[in-house]
This record gives C-alpha cells, structure tokens and sequence, in this order.
C-alpha cells in the first residue's frame, strides 16, 4: 500500500516513522527547508532511551497529487482549508482519506468532499517534535479510527498491516469516538494553556484539580454525556500517565503558534448555543485563549 501524510508536525512524523516499516510512504511537508532535511537525514525517531532512522520520501505540500492508496492528513483544524482547497483541484478526487484533527469542528468540512471514502481518527499517543526530522515518541497508546463516510475496506487493511507496536483500533460509532477525546482536549489542553504547566499539575494541585471538575462538569452537561464517570476517569488517567508532557496547546502558546481552541471549545460553545445551555467556563477559557493567540512574545 502506498501511503501519503500531509502535515509533517510531531503526529506526522511518528506516523510515518512508523507506517514506513511495512507501507511505502511519502510525506508533505509545508517548507522546503523540512523536505531536504527529511530527505538528507531521514525521520529520526526517539523512543525509551533509543533511537531509529527511517529513509522517507518527503515532498513540498503543492507537490500531493492523491495518487497514494491512502493519504493520512495530520495537519491542523485550521489549516484544513487549504487541504480543502488543494483537493478541489485535483483532476481526480482521492479515493482513500484519513483525518487525525483534534476536536470536531472540521466534521462539517468533510461532508463538502465529493465522492471518496473519508475516514476520521482519535490519536492517543505522545509525540513531541524536537526538529524537522526527529520526533520523540513519550506516550505509547493507540489511534482509534472509524469510518466517517465511504467503504471501509481500505481502512481494515490499514489497520491489520500496521505494525503492532503502533497500534489502530476499529471504532463503529465515529462521533462518538472523537467526542471521547475531544472531552479530554477541552480540560486538559486550555487549563494546562492558561495555567502554564505540564499535564500532571492539574490532578496534583487541589485547587487546580477542583476548577477541572467544574469545567467537566459544566461539558459533559452541555454534550449530554451518558459515561459522565467513565469519561471522567479518564481524564484524571491521562494527566497521570502523560503528568510530565505539556499539552499541544500549551506548546503552540509558547510558541506563538495558532491553538485549535476553535475546534475543541467553539465546537462546544456552538452546541451550548443550539442547546440554549449557559457555558460561562468555556466560554471564559475561550476567549483566554484567544486573547493569548493575539499577544505575541509573552508566553515565557
């Protein structure tokens, strides 16, 4: 199976340094820099104290053509848009796409793409990108995956070729699936944003621990969770197995990067809305967030 991902950030790069063990794959990069480097130095993966090389093809993102079995986007809510646009004017429509975004707000992107199996998923690992070809892998998990519209075929062979210290799971239900996680990114990612610290501190300090209850509570009321407990445990899990990593949004923040708030808490905020629920936490934490996207230089 020949295997396309666009986005080369740190999911980019732990997923073609894994799916490159058994796929042939092409990663796009945004910069020119990033593809020489990738094609001089290969995708260096670090992971427990050891390290691998992986030889990878790498091309600039204007040279995707979708002629891959499969292309895996890894690029950011929002720079979807562009991924968007980019297919439009492709001759052929791609047959085979799989979208790792985090939140929910591009779902009513997808449903714009004509003609093609479109698949979504969840992933649970940590990455972190120390430079443009090397990627540390600090949080072993799994990538959960269903189908969004379309044939799954493809998908089921993605997922019994991968190699099985990378795991992908087959989930029925994709709204669902997302949602899960989109639940655990609306805690974690804003309070650890605005607060500055890493995963662990929001369980270890009691203070910061009860504004994580309020929040859940006042989210899983506005998306009318049913494993309100389940989910909550959960969350408490992930600040525990991941205490010393420091969310994507905290690090985008430091820096200067756009968030992907609008996709995890504007989804929320537009379902409080069409819900008429109040959402006072969220939307405070939102507007933070976005004053912080605004302010360059001050994210020590």
């Amino acid at each position: 199976m020949k295997v396309g991902i666009i986005g080369a950030g740190s999911i980019g790069l732990l997923f073609a340094a894994y799916l490159s063990r058994v796929f042939e794959v092409t990663i796009y990069t945004r910069t020119h820099e990033q593809t020489e480097e990738i094609n001089n130095y290969g995708i260096v993966l670090k992971k427990q104290g050891e390290q691998t090389k992986s030889i990878i093809k790498a091309l600039p993102m204007n040279a995707w053509k979708g002629h891959e079995d499969l292309t895996i986007i890894a690029v950011k809510q929002y720079q979807l848009q562009t991924i968007m646009e980019k297919i439009k004017e492709l001759p052929t429509v791609p047959g085979n796409l799989l979208f790792l975004q985090n939140g929910m707000g591009h779902l009513k992107q997808l449903d714009c793409i004509p003609l093609t199996n479109i698949f979504v998923g969840s992933v649970e690992h940590g990455a972190l990108k120390e430079n443009r070809y090397t990627v540390t892998h600090n949080g072993e998990a799994v990538t959960k995956v269903a189908v969004f519209k379309g044939d799954p075929t493809l998908l089921f062979e993605l997922i019994s070729s991968a190699p099985l210290e990378f795991p992908l799971v087959f989930k029925e239900d994709y709204y669902n699936t997302l949602l899960s996680k989109l639940v655990v990114n609306a805690v974690i990612n804003p309070l650890t944003a605005i607060l500055k610290v890493e995963n662990g501190e929001l369980i270890k300090n009691q203070y910061y621990f009860k504004v994580l209850k309020n929040l859940y509570a006042e989210i899983s009321f506005i998306l009318n969770l049913d494993n309100t407990e389940e989910q909550f445990r959960q969350i408490i899990t992930i600040c525990k197995n991941t205490s010393a990593n420091r969310s994507s949004m905290l690090k985008d923040i430091e820096a200067d990067r756009m968030t992907e708030v609008d996709a995890i808490l504007g989804f929320i905020l537009d379902e409080a809305d069409k819900k008429n629920r109040k959402a006072p936490q969220v939307e405070n934490l939102y507007y933070l967030i976005k004053g912080k996207e605004m302010i360059k230089g001050e994210y020590a």
